[in-house]
This record gives C-alpha cells, sequence and structure tokens, in this order.
C-alpha cells in the first residue's frame, strides 16, 4: 500500500511550517467536536481532552500509518490510551483521520452508542485497549510492541498515559521492561497536566524530577511544552530519529493545561471531572474561535 493511500503517516512532501498548519487546523477542528460531544452530557472529563488536542492532533494527523476504513489493519501503528477517560478527546482524533464519522460523534454517552464515556475496545473502531483502571497502559504496549517485533512487523506503538499514572508501580515495570527488550518501536507520551482525581498531582504524590527518573530507566526522554505544536512534532521526529539510531523506547512529556484553548475553562477551579452550566456552552465556542482568530493573525498555535 501506497503512503498516498494512507491517513497519517509522516508526509515528507511537507515542510515543519505546512505540518505545524496541518496540526493546529486539526486540533483546533478536534477542539470544537470536544465541546459538541460534552455539550450533549452537560459534563466530562473536558479539561484533559482540551489540553490533550494537540498532542492527540500531532500523533494522528502527523504520526500514524493507518487505514480508516480498516482499522484491524495488521501492519497500522497503534495508539493505546490507557487514559481510557480522556475519550472523548480519541473519538475527536478519530473523526479527523475519518475512523469514525463526524456525525456520529453526536451520540456521544448515550445508550447503544459506540462512543460510550469511558473508552472501551470493545465498542469503538480505532480503540485499541480499553483504558483503565489506570497504570496498565503500558504494560499492554510493552507486551504488542514486543509481539510485532517477534512477528517482524515494523508498525509502532504509541501509549498515552497520565502523569497521575506515574505513582502507579506497574508503570515503571514497563518502563524497565520496555528499555531491557530494547522496543524502539514504542513512544510514550505522558499528559502532564498536573491534575489526577483526588485533586493536584504534586500534592496526592509527586512525580518530579520525572525526566531523570525516565533516563534511569534507559529511555530516551524528552520534555515539551504539549500544547506547543512546533515542540511537539520536534520531538516526535527526535523520537522517531532515536529508535532507527539505538533502538530504545522513547518518552515524551507533555506539559499540558488543563482546558486549553477556552479561558472560562482554563481559569476556573481545576476539577477531574467537570459540569458545565448550559449557559456556558456558547460562550466556550465563543473563546475557542475567537482565540483561534487571534493566534492564526500571529502565526502562533491555538
Amino acid at each position: 500500500m501506497t503512503a498516498a493511500t494512507l491517513t497519517g503517516g509522516r508526509d515528507t512532501a511537507r515542510t515543519l511550517p505546512e505540518r505545524i498548519a496541518h496540526v493546529g487546523e486539526a486540533a483546533y477542528r478536534m477542539r470544537h467536536h470536544i465541546l459538541t460531544m460534552a455539550e450533549g452530557q452537560g459534563q466530562g472529563y473536558v479539561g484533559q481532552a482540551l489540553g490533550a488536542a494537540d498532542t492527540l492532533a500531532a500523533v494522528y494527523t502527523d504520526q500514524l500509518r493507518l487505514r480508516p476504513e480498516d482499522p484491524e489493519w495488521p501492519d497500522r501503528d497503534r495508539f493505546l490510551l490507557s487514559t481510557g477517560h480522556y475519550a472523548i478527546g480519541l473519538y475527536s482524533a478519530l473523526a479527523e483521520v475519518g475512523t469514525i464519522p463526524v456525525g456520529e460523534l453526536a451520540t456521544y454517552g448515550t445508550d447503544e452508542s459506540r462512543l460510550p464515556m469511558s473508552g472501551m475496545a470493545s465498542y469503538t473502531p480505532g480503540m485499541e485497549v480499553s483504558g483503565g483502571s489506570l497504570g496498565h497502559g503500558l504494560t499492554v504496549a510493552v507486551g504488542i510492541a514486543l509481539g510485532l517485533r517477534h512477528q517482524g512487523n515494523e508498525a509502532r506503538v504509541f501509549n498515552f498515559l497520565s502523569d497521575g499514572e506515574l505513582d502507579e508501580g506497574s508503570t515503571w515495570e514497563a518502563a524497565m521492561g520496555a528499555h531491557h527488550h530494547e522496543l524502539g518501536n514504542l513512544t510514550a507520551l505522558v499528559d502532564m497536566n498536573a491534575l489526577q482525581a483526588d485533586g493536584a498531582t504534586g500534592t496526592v504524590l509527586s512525580v518530579e524530577p520525572a525526566e531523570e527518573k525516565w533516563r534511569a530507566c534507559g529511555w530516551f526522554t524528552q520534555r515539551v511544552d504539549g500544547n506547543d505544536v512546533e515542540a511537539l512534532l520536534r520531538a516526535l521526529d527526535a523520537a522517531t530519529e532515536q529508535a532507527a539510531l539505538v533502538g530504545r523506547p522513547s518518552v515524551i512529556l507533555c506539559d499540558t493545561r488543563v482546558g486549553r484553548g477556552v479561558p472560562l475553562l482554563e481559569n476556573r477551579e481545576k476539577a477531574h471531572f467537570m459540569r458545565i452550566d448550559a449557559h456556558e456552552w456558547a460562550i466556550c465556542r465563543q473563546q475557542l474561535t475567537t482565540g483561534h482568530d487571534t493566534t492564526a493573525t500571529t502565526g502562533t498555535e491555538a
């Protein structure tokens, strides 16, 4: 299959500025999708999804090799959402690349929908694992990456996990295992939004210095602003190059802002599960649109 018939995957014909613009526009549309889905329920894990939209857009629209019409294609790159409650963000990415119809997003969280509020692989095309209990995603990713290598399959594995999951011992066992098996086909993306169910990550159980810990486990480690598309793309490119050179796993620690793109949600008291009043949805959309128009004129990514 030629690259032209694939959705996603690095397009070497695009310059970096073109890639930045492409991903930035995708992230903007995805944020609108997230608000549309959440408004139907009046609540949800909106803040996390908005914060992670740039990371998800960068991976799905610039990195992954996929066949949208065939989510089970054996040679596809795998994206594992360990944080199953971020499913609303993943659905927006799956809609962006065409794996699920945009119109289906309106069924989010309803009875008989393929898009439950917490992601389930048995329901949703393109969802590789049922995320949660938290702390298991990286262990599954290590197993898949190792299995693909044994099969001679060159597909890559991306695992999205949260900073709260760095509290889990199973995450660090998996990290050591990935280094031991030299899994250069594995890249972890950690959403460092400083928030978990019980409160601020730093007060529940500090994960810092996170970079030193990952390096001590043998991973190629980078830390970037997870809402800076250019920084994300450069980090993803470096991870790809590093894997080809030395065959070791890569991790990108992504510092993100809960509610990114919607000041009303960025600036309110941080909540793991947001309830948004009926009159606030229009404000959220207006702020997202206005912010995008402003950054488009300055050349800064939304």
